[in-house]
């Protein structure tokens, strides 16, 4: 099972649902936690109704700030509402199709010391209330240690102690991280470029005696300052298939195409023969013509995480200019792929 969390800053962003889509088409999610979506009401459920889930509990922002989704997928989990508030979802999850059921909190802690202050309380308390197994993700807006900053002011000691103490309460450990060391940045020149890891997945040990190897994997960040980050309870090697061939109609607008047919049937063939021969013709054209959308999108996305991971270890002027334009590129390819 998999669980995403994604502090997305504004779900009215033009490339918010179809970035949603796309998480879930690679990484199949039974549960995501969307936070920071700064819109409620009618329109927050008109824009859920439209992404590939089938449940969703909604905690509306609080006028242009806040707000936590937390979505799911009735044929994956079974979602039970606990308590909520404009910091915090208590749920109780329970796996189809075992019997195994623990309880879930999605958070999005305020920038507001004061009010993280009501939200460790809270947790706290929580913690008193059940002996079940328990796991706790989102964004914390806290960083623990100096480790999880680069730039800016120092680590808060004081601030980041409450947090640790809050946590040891509630009896959870972190569970790490794959991938790119921060969560989060300010996407500035490197004089005043700020990275911090503030998005964190937490675990109870009778969480982990049940789901052992489970894995967080910080992914590529676009479309929001946060990347979104996957808990995936049993990691497993993914299949890639091989692809069948299929007629795109955009290519008919590309005045080059008529010449890849004429090349298919200019020799007398049977039909089959034919066909063949123009299956893999036109391949290799839209290959070398087009660039492979779908392709070009991979590799962007490849370079984006291997920049990310650079900038997190060692930030330059150069690696912050290559991501913006690398994410200027990711747009032109995903506005390709929405026509296409």
């Amino acid at each position: 099972m998999k669980i995403i969390v994604w502090n997305c800053r504004g779900a009215l962003k033009p490339n918010f649902q179809s970035h949603v889509r796309e998480l879930v088409r690679i990484h199949n999610p039974s549960i995501l936690v969307v936070m920071e979506t700064r819109v409620g009401g009618n329109r927050a459920r008109e824009i859920t109704s439209r992404l590939p889930f089938d449940g969703v509990i909604h905690f509306d922002a609080m006028g242009f700030a806040s707000g936590i989704w937390l979505l799911w997928n009735s044929d994956g989990v079974e979602v039970v509402p606990l308590a909520s508030t404009e910091q915090e979802i208590h749920v109780e999850v329970k796996v189809i199709p075992s019997n195994i059921a623990w309880i879930f909190t999605a958070v999005y802690a305020s920038p507001r010391f004061v009010e993280r202050q009501v939200l460790w309380d809270n947790l706290s308390k929580v913690a008193n209330l059940h002996n079940k197994p328990w796991i706790i993700a989102g964004d914390f807006n806290e960083p623990l240690a100096g480790d999880d900053k680069f730039g800016g002011r120092p680590v808060s000691v004081n601030r980041a102690l409450m947090f640790k103490d809050c946590m040891d309460s509630c009896s959870m450990v972190d569970m790490g991280f794959n991938g790119p060391r921060y969560t989060w940045t300010n996407r500035r020149e490197i004089h005043s470029l700020i990275q911090e890891r503030i998005d964190r997945f937490f675990m109870n040990p009778s969480w982990c005696l049940i789901y052992p190897d489970a894995r967080v994997t910080h992914l590529t960040r676009c479309h929001s300052d946060h990347c979104p980050v996957l808990m995936d309870t049993n990691p497993k090697r993914q299949l890639h298939l091989t692809r069948p061939f299929k007629f795109q109609s955009f290519w008919l607008s590309d005045p080059s195409f008529p010449s890849v047919v004429n090349k298919a049937w200019q020799h007398p063939r049977r039909l089959m023969e034919a066909m063949d021969v123009f299956s893999r013709q036109a391949s290799v054209w839209n290959k070398i013509h087009f660039g492979n959308i779908f392709h070009n999108k991979r590799r962007i996305l490849a370079r984006l995480d291997g920049v990310q991971r650079s900038l997190a270890n060692q930030p330059s002027s150069s690696l912050v200019a290559l991501e913006n334009q690398l994410c200027k590129e990711l747009d032109v390819v995903l506005e390709q792929e929405r026509d296409l």
